[in-house]
Protein backbone atom coordinates (compact mmCIF):
# COMPACT_ATOMS: atom_id res chain seq x y z
CA UNK A 1 0.00 0.00 0.00
CA UNK A 2 1.02 3.54 -0.44
CA UNK A 3 2.53 6.22 1.80
CA UNK A 4 -0.77 8.29 1.43
CA UNK A 5 -3.18 5.01 2.02
CA UNK A 6 -0.98 3.62 4.87
CA UNK A 7 -1.03 6.63 6.87
CA UNK A 8 -4.97 6.75 5.97
CA UNK A 9 -7.19 6.39 9.05
CA UNK A 10 -4.23 6.13 11.56
CA UNK A 11 -3.58 9.76 10.99
CA UNK A 12 -7.02 10.10 12.96
CA UNK A 13 -5.18 8.87 15.86
CA UNK A 14 -1.42 10.14 15.86
CA UNK A 15 -1.61 13.49 14.89
CA UNK A 16 -2.66 16.47 17.10
CA UNK A 17 -5.63 18.12 17.49
CA UNK A 18 -8.05 20.92 19.69
CA UNK A 19 -8.91 24.06 21.21
CA UNK A 20 -8.20 25.18 24.86
CA UNK A 21 -8.58 22.82 27.83
CA UNK A 22 -11.61 21.12 28.71
CA UNK A 23 -12.68 21.50 24.88
CA UNK A 24 -11.80 17.81 23.14
CA UNK A 25 -14.35 15.47 23.88
CA UNK A 26 -15.64 12.62 21.57
CA UNK A 27 -19.68 12.25 21.70
CA UNK A 28 -20.85 9.72 24.15
CA UNK A 29 -21.54 6.36 22.27
CA UNK A 30 -23.34 3.40 22.87
CA UNK A 31 -21.53 -0.37 22.19
CA UNK A 32 -24.12 -3.37 21.71
CA UNK A 33 -22.83 -7.30 20.45
CA UNK A 34 -25.42 -8.84 18.18
CA UNK A 35 -26.15 -12.51 18.84
CA UNK A 36 -24.08 -13.48 16.03
CA UNK A 37 -21.26 -11.75 17.30
CA UNK A 38 -21.52 -8.19 15.57
CA UNK A 39 -19.94 -5.05 16.96
CA UNK A 40 -21.84 -2.20 16.43
CA UNK A 41 -20.89 1.53 17.60
CA UNK A 42 -23.86 4.05 17.40
CA UNK A 43 -22.84 7.84 17.76
CA UNK A 44 -25.74 10.71 17.73
CA UNK A 45 -24.16 13.76 16.09
CA UNK A 46 -27.02 16.20 15.37
CA UNK A 47 -27.36 19.41 13.16
CA UNK A 48 -26.40 17.83 9.59
CA UNK A 49 -28.31 16.02 8.22
CA UNK A 50 -25.83 12.78 7.24
CA UNK A 51 -25.45 9.27 8.56
CA UNK A 52 -21.74 7.45 7.89
CA UNK A 53 -21.00 3.99 8.35
CA UNK A 54 -18.03 1.97 8.32
CA UNK A 55 -17.39 -1.92 8.80
CA UNK A 56 -14.16 -2.64 10.41
CA UNK A 57 -12.95 -6.30 9.18
CA UNK A 58 -10.33 -6.91 11.66
CA UNK A 59 -8.42 -9.00 9.03
CA UNK A 60 -6.18 -6.61 6.20
CA UNK A 61 -3.39 -7.44 3.78
CA UNK A 62 -1.33 -9.75 6.39
CA UNK A 63 -3.59 -12.33 5.71
CA UNK A 64 -2.28 -12.43 1.70
CA UNK A 65 -1.26 -15.35 1.11
CA UNK A 66 2.61 -15.38 0.08
CA UNK A 67 2.55 -14.35 -3.28
CA UNK A 68 -0.54 -12.74 -3.44
CA UNK A 69 -0.30 -9.65 -2.01
CA UNK A 70 -3.01 -7.35 -2.70
CA UNK A 71 -5.58 -10.17 -2.28
CA UNK A 72 -7.25 -8.33 1.12
CA UNK A 73 -7.33 -4.90 -0.92
CA UNK A 74 -8.59 -6.35 -4.06
CA UNK A 75 -11.86 -8.51 -2.18
CA UNK A 76 -12.77 -4.82 -0.81
CA UNK A 77 -12.71 -2.97 -3.72
CA UNK A 78 -15.28 -5.85 -5.89
CA UNK A 79 -17.55 -5.74 -2.82
CA UNK A 80 -19.51 -2.83 -4.83
CA UNK A 81 -18.61 -4.05 -8.11
CA UNK A 82 -21.59 -6.18 -8.06
CA UNK A 83 -23.87 -7.80 -5.86
CA UNK A 84 -26.84 -10.45 -5.45
CA UNK A 85 -29.07 -8.20 -7.39
CA UNK A 86 -27.37 -5.07 -8.65
CA UNK A 87 -24.68 -5.22 -11.46
CA UNK A 88 -21.37 -3.31 -11.05
CA UNK A 89 -23.08 -0.30 -13.13
CA UNK A 90 -26.91 -0.51 -11.47
CA UNK A 91 -24.73 -0.43 -7.52
CA UNK A 92 -22.94 2.86 -9.37
CA UNK A 93 -26.38 4.40 -10.18
CA UNK A 94 -28.37 3.41 -7.18
CA UNK A 95 -25.47 5.27 -5.39
CA UNK A 96 -25.75 8.11 -7.25
CA UNK A 97 -29.47 8.49 -7.31
CA UNK A 98 -28.93 8.79 -3.77
CA UNK A 99 -26.16 11.19 -3.26
CA UNK A 100 -24.34 8.50 -1.21
CA UNK A 101 -21.98 7.11 -1.30
CA UNK A 102 -20.03 3.31 -0.67
CA UNK A 103 -16.36 2.84 -0.58
CA UNK A 104 -14.11 -0.05 0.30
CA UNK A 105 -10.21 -1.22 0.75
CA UNK A 106 -8.05 -2.61 3.09
CA UNK A 107 -4.75 -1.87 4.95
CA UNK A 108 -2.42 -3.87 6.65
CA UNK A 109 -4.46 -4.55 10.06
CA UNK A 110 -8.13 -4.54 8.53
CA UNK A 111 -10.21 -3.73 5.70
CA UNK A 112 -12.89 -1.12 5.48
CA UNK A 113 -16.30 -0.58 4.37
CA UNK A 114 -17.91 2.48 4.51
CA UNK A 115 -21.13 4.05 3.44
CA UNK A 116 -22.52 7.93 3.39
CA UNK A 117 -25.90 9.31 2.88
CA UNK A 118 -28.24 11.82 3.68
CA UNK A 119 -30.66 10.67 6.46
CA UNK A 120 -33.80 10.79 4.66
CA UNK A 121 -32.14 8.37 1.70
CA UNK A 122 -31.17 6.42 5.21
CA UNK A 123 -33.56 3.57 4.28
CA UNK A 124 -31.55 3.39 0.59
CA UNK A 125 -28.72 4.01 1.92
CA UNK A 126 -28.45 1.18 4.06
CA UNK A 127 -29.51 -1.45 1.45
CA UNK A 128 -26.86 -0.25 -0.59
CA UNK A 129 -23.90 -0.35 2.45
CA UNK A 130 -25.69 -4.02 3.37
CA UNK A 131 -25.88 -5.39 -0.09
CA UNK A 132 -22.18 -4.70 -0.53
CA UNK A 133 -21.43 -6.11 2.73
CA UNK A 134 -23.24 -9.21 3.23
CA UNK A 135 -24.20 -10.07 -0.77
CA UNK A 136 -20.97 -9.44 -3.34
CA UNK A 137 -20.86 -12.21 -6.26
CA UNK A 138 -17.52 -10.67 -7.98
CA UNK A 139 -18.36 -10.88 -11.32
CA UNK A 140 -15.20 -12.27 -13.58
CA UNK A 141 -15.63 -9.92 -15.57
CA UNK A 142 -14.89 -7.07 -12.87
CA UNK A 143 -12.13 -9.14 -11.22
CA UNK A 144 -10.50 -8.93 -14.29
CA UNK A 145 -10.98 -5.29 -14.90
CA UNK A 146 -10.15 -4.24 -11.75
CA UNK A 147 -6.80 -6.63 -11.50
CA UNK A 148 -5.61 -4.70 -14.87
CA UNK A 149 -6.34 -1.16 -13.25
CA UNK A 150 -4.54 -2.22 -10.27
CA UNK A 151 -1.48 -3.29 -12.24
CA UNK A 152 -1.33 0.11 -14.55
CA UNK A 153 -1.65 1.92 -10.86
CA UNK A 154 1.52 -0.41 -9.72
CA UNK A 155 3.34 0.62 -12.97
CA UNK A 156 2.43 3.79 -13.25
CA UNK A 157 3.25 4.47 -9.36
CA UNK A 158 7.13 3.36 -9.95
CA UNK A 159 7.06 6.68 -12.35
CA UNK A 160 6.37 8.96 -9.39
CA UNK A 161 9.09 7.84 -6.55
CA UNK A 162 7.39 9.48 -3.99
CA UNK A 163 4.49 7.29 -5.05
CA UNK A 164 6.23 3.95 -3.68
CA UNK A 165 8.88 5.47 -1.38
CA UNK A 166 7.24 4.31 1.42
CA UNK A 167 6.20 0.78 -0.30
CA UNK A 168 10.09 -0.25 -0.72
CA UNK A 169 11.11 1.55 2.60
CA UNK A 170 8.57 -0.64 4.37
CA UNK A 171 9.47 -3.42 2.82
CA UNK A 172 13.25 -3.10 3.40
CA UNK A 173 12.80 -2.29 6.91
CA UNK A 174 10.93 -5.88 7.74
CA UNK A 175 12.80 -7.77 5.35
CA UNK A 176 9.41 -8.78 3.37
CA UNK A 177 7.30 -9.90 5.97
CA UNK A 178 4.71 -8.49 8.32
CA UNK A 179 3.99 -4.85 7.12
CA UNK A 180 7.12 -5.34 4.63
CA UNK A 181 4.83 -7.24 2.58
CA UNK A 182 2.46 -4.37 -0.13
CA UNK A 183 -1.06 -4.16 0.32
CA UNK A 184 -1.64 -3.14 -3.19
CA UNK A 185 0.20 -5.55 -4.68
CA UNK A 186 3.03 -5.69 -7.40
CA UNK A 187 3.42 -6.49 -10.91
CA UNK A 188 3.51 -10.31 -10.10
CA UNK A 189 1.26 -10.96 -7.11
CA UNK A 190 -1.47 -9.44 -8.84
CA UNK A 191 -1.33 -11.76 -12.03
CA UNK A 192 -1.66 -14.37 -9.70
CA UNK A 193 -4.73 -13.27 -7.65
CA UNK A 194 -7.80 -15.31 -8.95
CA UNK A 195 -11.39 -15.28 -8.10
CA UNK A 196 -11.35 -18.48 -6.27
CA UNK A 197 -9.17 -16.99 -4.05
CA UNK A 198 -11.00 -13.66 -3.42
CA UNK A 199 -14.36 -15.55 -2.93
CA UNK A 200 -12.52 -17.75 -0.35
CA UNK A 201 -10.56 -14.69 1.42
CA UNK A 202 -14.55 -13.28 1.53
CA UNK A 203 -15.82 -16.27 2.82
CA UNK A 204 -13.17 -16.73 5.33
CA UNK A 205 -12.84 -13.68 7.24
CA UNK A 206 -16.12 -11.45 6.23
CA UNK A 207 -18.09 -13.05 9.05
CA UNK A 208 -20.31 -10.91 11.65
CA UNK A 209 -17.90 -11.67 14.79
CA UNK A 210 -15.16 -10.30 12.81
CA UNK A 211 -16.65 -6.91 12.69
CA UNK A 212 -16.80 -3.52 14.00
CA UNK A 213 -19.66 -1.57 12.72
CA UNK A 214 -19.71 1.94 13.74
CA UNK A 215 -22.44 4.40 12.95
CA UNK A 216 -22.14 8.07 13.37
CA UNK A 217 -24.38 11.11 12.36
CA UNK A 218 -28.39 12.27 12.73
CA UNK A 219 -30.32 9.45 13.72
CA UNK A 220 -31.81 7.93 16.79
CA UNK A 221 -29.94 5.02 18.22
CA UNK A 222 -32.73 2.90 19.51
CA UNK A 223 -34.32 3.12 16.27
CA UNK A 224 -31.19 2.61 14.23
CA UNK A 225 -29.99 -0.63 16.26
CA UNK A 226 -33.27 -1.74 15.31
CA UNK A 227 -32.83 -1.57 11.22
CA UNK A 228 -29.13 -3.04 11.69
CA UNK A 229 -30.64 -5.86 14.15
CA UNK A 230 -33.00 -6.15 11.17
CA UNK A 231 -30.40 -6.22 7.78
CA UNK A 232 -27.28 -7.77 9.92
CA UNK A 233 -28.30 -10.12 12.93
CA UNK A 234 -29.64 -13.03 10.62
CA UNK A 235 -25.93 -12.99 9.01
CA UNK A 236 -24.78 -16.43 10.19
CA UNK A 237 -22.02 -16.42 12.59
CA UNK A 238 -18.68 -18.67 11.80
CA UNK A 239 -15.67 -18.77 13.67
CA UNK A 240 -12.41 -16.55 12.25
CA UNK A 241 -9.00 -17.09 12.90
CA UNK A 242 -7.03 -14.42 13.83
CA UNK A 243 -3.93 -13.12 11.78
CA UNK A 244 -0.99 -12.67 13.88
CA UNK A 245 1.33 -10.21 12.58
CA UNK A 246 5.05 -10.32 14.00
CA UNK A 247 6.70 -7.98 16.23
CA UNK A 248 9.50 -7.46 14.20
CA UNK A 249 12.15 -6.43 16.56
CA UNK A 250 14.22 -3.19 15.36
CA UNK A 251 16.99 -3.91 12.59
CA UNK A 252 20.32 -3.41 14.27
CA UNK A 253 23.04 -2.05 12.65
CA UNK A 254 22.92 0.20 9.37
CA UNK A 255 21.76 -1.26 6.09
CA UNK A 256 20.51 0.57 2.53
CA UNK A 257 18.57 -0.17 -0.39
CA UNK A 258 19.39 2.02 -3.76
CA UNK A 259 16.81 1.73 -6.14
CA UNK A 260 17.74 2.97 -9.10
CA UNK A 261 15.29 5.28 -11.37
CA UNK A 262 18.06 6.29 -14.38
CA UNK A 263 16.25 9.06 -15.52
CA UNK A 264 15.64 10.53 -11.98
CA UNK A 265 16.87 14.35 -11.45
CA UNK A 266 16.05 13.96 -7.84
CA UNK A 267 16.96 11.37 -4.80
CA UNK A 268 13.86 10.69 -2.46
CA UNK A 269 15.04 9.02 0.88
CA UNK A 270 14.15 7.74 3.85
CA UNK A 271 15.76 6.91 6.71
CA UNK A 272 14.36 5.15 10.10
CA UNK A 273 13.49 1.54 11.66
CA UNK A 274 10.97 -0.36 12.86
CA UNK A 275 9.14 1.68 15.91
CA UNK A 276 5.75 1.53 18.03
CA UNK A 277 2.20 -0.56 18.29
CA UNK A 278 -0.60 1.44 18.78
CA UNK A 279 -1.59 1.75 21.92
CA UNK A 280 2.43 2.26 23.06
CA UNK A 281 2.46 3.49 26.80
CA UNK A 282 4.49 6.50 25.40
CA UNK A 283 2.52 7.70 22.55
CA UNK A 284 1.37 10.89 23.50
CA UNK A 285 4.94 12.02 24.26
CA UNK A 286 6.04 10.25 21.32
CA UNK A 287 3.56 12.59 19.58
CA UNK A 288 4.86 16.01 20.85
CA UNK A 289 8.82 15.03 20.18
CA UNK A 290 7.75 14.07 16.83
CA UNK A 291 5.60 17.21 15.98
CA UNK A 292 9.15 18.90 16.99
CA UNK A 293 11.06 16.90 14.89
CA UNK A 294 9.50 16.25 11.95
CA UNK A 295 5.94 16.31 12.41
CA UNK A 296 5.19 20.04 11.02
CA UNK A 297 6.57 22.53 8.86
CA UNK A 298 8.11 24.72 11.62
CA UNK A 299 9.77 21.28 12.30
CA UNK A 300 13.25 20.42 13.18
CA UNK A 301 14.08 18.79 10.24
CA UNK A 302 11.86 21.28 7.63
CA UNK A 303 13.88 24.18 8.99
CA UNK A 304 17.13 22.71 8.69
CA UNK A 305 16.54 20.84 5.29
CA UNK A 306 13.96 23.52 3.62
CA UNK A 307 14.08 26.72 4.90
CA UNK A 308 17.97 27.62 6.30
CA UNK A 309 19.80 25.26 3.27
CA UNK A 310 16.85 25.41 0.86
CA UNK A 311 18.12 21.57 -0.27
CA UNK A 312 14.67 20.38 -0.44
CA UNK A 313 11.13 21.65 -0.64
CA UNK A 314 9.78 19.50 2.30
CA UNK A 315 11.39 16.84 5.06
CA UNK A 316 9.12 15.30 7.55
CA UNK A 317 8.95 12.41 10.15
CA UNK A 318 6.38 10.15 10.50
CA UNK A 319 5.13 7.23 13.02
CA UNK A 320 2.80 4.85 11.77
CA UNK A 321 1.85 2.65 14.54
CA UNK A 322 -0.21 -0.34 14.04
CA UNK A 323 -1.31 -3.76 15.66
CA UNK A 324 2.02 -4.77 15.82
CA UNK A 325 5.24 -2.20 15.84
CA UNK A 326 4.78 -0.50 12.78
CA UNK A 327 7.53 2.06 11.02
CA UNK A 328 9.14 5.30 11.53
CA UNK A 329 10.74 6.61 8.96
CA UNK A 330 12.45 10.48 7.75
CA UNK A 331 11.46 11.47 4.32
CA UNK A 332 12.69 13.48 2.35
CA UNK A 333 14.05 14.61 -0.99
CA UNK A 334 16.57 16.39 -3.20
CA UNK A 335 18.81 17.26 -5.86
CA UNK A 336 21.24 14.86 -7.16
CA UNK A 337 23.93 16.95 -6.46
CA UNK A 338 23.13 17.29 -3.30
CA UNK A 339 22.08 13.83 -2.09
CA UNK A 340 24.77 12.96 0.38
CA UNK A 341 24.50 16.59 2.17
CA UNK A 342 20.55 16.44 2.64
CA UNK A 343 21.14 12.96 4.31
CA UNK A 344 23.97 14.44 6.20
CA UNK A 345 22.26 16.95 7.28
CA UNK A 346 19.31 15.12 8.25
CA UNK A 347 21.53 12.84 10.64
CA UNK A 348 22.64 15.52 11.96
CA UNK A 349 19.28 16.91 13.26
CA UNK A 350 18.54 13.62 14.44
CA UNK A 351 22.09 13.57 16.50
CA UNK A 352 21.47 16.84 17.76
CA UNK A 353 17.80 15.89 19.00
CA UNK A 354 19.59 12.99 21.11
CA UNK A 355 22.03 15.51 22.69
CA UNK A 356 19.77 18.34 23.16
CA UNK A 357 16.55 16.84 23.39
CA UNK A 358 13.59 19.72 22.79
CA UNK A 359 13.86 22.61 25.30
CA UNK A 360 10.31 23.71 27.29
CA UNK A 361 9.63 26.08 25.00
CA UNK A 362 9.57 23.88 22.18
CA UNK A 363 7.56 21.68 23.89
CA UNK A 364 4.97 24.12 24.55
CA UNK A 365 4.87 25.04 21.45
CA UNK A 366 4.18 21.60 20.30
CA UNK A 367 1.34 21.53 23.03
CA UNK A 368 -0.20 24.21 21.52
CA UNK A 369 0.16 23.20 17.71
CA UNK A 370 -1.43 19.61 18.87
CA UNK A 371 -4.03 21.21 21.08
CA UNK A 372 -5.15 23.64 17.31
CA UNK A 373 -4.85 21.33 14.93
CA UNK A 374 -7.18 18.48 16.64
CA UNK A 375 -10.55 19.62 16.53
CA UNK A 376 -11.21 19.25 12.38
CA UNK A 377 -10.44 15.59 12.70
CA UNK A 378 -13.57 14.98 14.94
CA UNK A 379 -16.27 17.21 13.47
CA UNK A 380 -17.75 15.40 10.81
CA UNK A 381 -19.88 11.89 11.56
CA UNK A 382 -17.65 10.51 8.87
CA UNK A 383 -14.45 11.14 11.03
CA UNK A 384 -16.16 9.66 14.24
CA UNK A 385 -17.45 6.34 12.89
CA UNK A 386 -13.76 6.15 11.73
CA UNK A 387 -12.66 6.99 14.92
CA UNK A 388 -14.73 4.83 16.83
CA UNK A 389 -13.98 1.78 15.04
CA UNK A 390 -10.56 1.79 14.86
CA UNK A 391 -10.60 3.14 18.59
CA UNK A 392 -12.52 -0.70 18.93
CA UNK A 393 -10.04 -2.92 17.39
CA UNK A 394 -6.78 -1.26 18.85
CA UNK A 395 -8.31 -1.92 21.87
CA UNK A 396 -8.16 2.15 23.05
CA UNK A 397 -11.28 3.73 24.34
CA UNK A 398 -12.82 7.17 24.16
CA UNK A 399 -9.85 8.52 26.40
CA UNK A 400 -7.56 8.98 23.91
CA UNK A 401 -9.42 12.29 22.69
CA UNK A 402 -10.57 13.35 25.95
CA UNK A 403 -8.28 13.03 28.33
CA UNK A 404 -5.84 14.15 25.26
CA UNK A 405 -5.10 17.63 26.99
CA UNK A 406 -3.98 16.53 30.22
CA UNK A 407 -1.64 13.37 28.79
CA UNK A 408 -0.18 16.41 27.00
CA UNK A 409 0.66 18.92 29.59
CA UNK A 410 1.77 16.46 31.74
CA UNK A 411 4.60 15.57 29.13
CA UNK A 412 7.67 17.11 30.90
CA UNK A 413 11.30 17.40 29.33
CA UNK A 414 12.25 14.88 31.08
CA UNK A 415 9.78 12.51 29.65
CA UNK A 416 10.41 13.59 26.32
CA UNK A 417 14.05 13.30 26.67
CA UNK A 418 13.22 9.33 27.91
CA UNK A 419 11.01 8.67 24.97
CA UNK A 420 13.59 10.12 22.33
CA UNK A 421 16.05 7.72 23.34
CA UNK A 422 13.73 4.85 23.43
CA UNK A 423 11.94 5.51 20.73
CA UNK A 424 13.94 7.20 18.24
CA UNK A 425 16.88 5.23 16.66
CA UNK A 426 19.75 6.66 16.32
CA UNK A 427 22.71 4.23 15.71
CA UNK A 428 20.46 1.31 14.14
CA UNK A 429 18.82 2.56 10.89
CA UNK A 430 17.69 1.69 7.44
CA UNK A 431 18.29 3.94 4.52
CA UNK A 432 15.94 3.53 1.13
CA UNK A 433 17.24 5.89 -1.47
CA UNK A 434 15.60 5.91 -5.03
CA UNK A 435 17.50 8.34 -7.47
CA UNK A 436 20.10 7.89 -10.70
CA UNK A 437 22.15 5.20 -9.04
CA UNK A 438 25.32 6.19 -11.47
CA UNK A 439 25.31 9.77 -10.29
CA UNK A 440 25.10 8.69 -6.17
CA UNK A 441 25.97 5.26 -5.54
CA UNK A 442 29.34 5.83 -4.98
CA UNK A 443 28.85 8.89 -2.85
CA UNK A 444 25.80 6.87 -0.56
CA UNK A 445 27.77 3.83 0.30
CA UNK A 446 29.31 5.68 3.38
CA UNK A 447 25.62 5.37 5.15
CA UNK A 448 25.91 1.48 5.56
CA UNK A 449 28.39 -1.41 5.80
CA UNK A 450 25.24 -3.30 4.18
CA UNK A 451 24.18 -2.53 0.64
CA UNK A 452 21.56 -3.70 -1.52
CA UNK A 453 19.99 -2.57 -4.96
CA UNK A 454 17.21 -2.38 -7.09
CA UNK A 455 16.23 -1.43 -10.56
CA UNK A 456 12.68 0.68 -10.04
CA UNK A 457 11.65 -1.25 -13.20
CA UNK A 458 12.00 -4.71 -12.12
CA UNK A 459 8.78 -6.41 -10.63
CA UNK A 460 7.83 -6.18 -6.89
CA UNK A 461 9.47 -4.35 -4.01
CA UNK A 462 11.25 -7.08 -2.27
CA UNK A 463 13.76 -8.91 -2.55
CA UNK A 464 17.18 -6.95 -3.46
CA UNK A 465 18.21 -9.17 -6.69
CA UNK A 466 21.24 -10.23 -4.11
CA UNK A 467 18.57 -12.11 -1.67
CA UNK A 468 16.24 -13.75 -4.54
Amino acid sequence: MSLSKKCLILVILIFPVALSAQSIHIPPHEKVVFKNGLTVLLLEKRGVPIVNFAALVKTGAAADPLGEEGLASITAQLLRKGTQKRTAQQFAADSDFTGGSVEADAGADFSTVQGEFLNKDLARGLDLFSDALLHPVFPQAEVDKLLAQSLDGVRAAKDEARSVLGTYYNAYVFNGNGYGRTADGDEISLTKIHRDAIVKFYETYYAPGNIILAVAGDFQAAEMKKKLEEVFGQWPSKPVTSVKIPALPPVKGKKLLLVDKPDATQTYFAIGNVATAAGDPDRVAIRLVNTVFGGRFTSLLNEALRVESGLTYGAMSAFDPRKSPGPFGIYSYTKNESTVQAIDMALQVLQKLHKQGISPGELASAKSYIKGQFPPSIETSKQLAQIIAINEFYGLDDSEINDLEKRLDAVTPAIAQQVIQKHFPSENLVFTLIGKSSDISTAVQKFAEKRDARIISEPGFWPPPAQK
